[in-house]
């Protein structure tokens, strides 16, 4: 694996990391954020497992429907 592709994997990891810290905060499922997101749940999964990145515009609309700033998904100390 590239030297950035190992950064990519430990990005994708925080974001997810922190989208499943928020969920759970808010008392959401995984099925339930991908309704209010307008995705399918095993995309929200893969975001939480760092598998997929998201793009911003579904990052914007995760913070809003975690009723967080986008800052705080990307707080990503590497």
């Amino acid at each position: 694996m590239r030297k950035d592709e190992k950064l990519k994997k430990r990005i994708a990891q925080k974001i997810g990391n922190a989208i499943k810290f928020y969920r759970c905060k808010n008392d959401l499922s995984q099925e339930k954020l991908a309704e209010l997101v307008e995705v399918d749940r095993t995309y929200i999964s893969a975001l939480e497992q760092g598998i997929k990145c998201a793009s911003v515009y579904c990052l914007v609309l995760i913070a809003k429907e975690l009723k967080i700033k986008v800052s705080e998904l990307l707080d990503v100390n590497i």
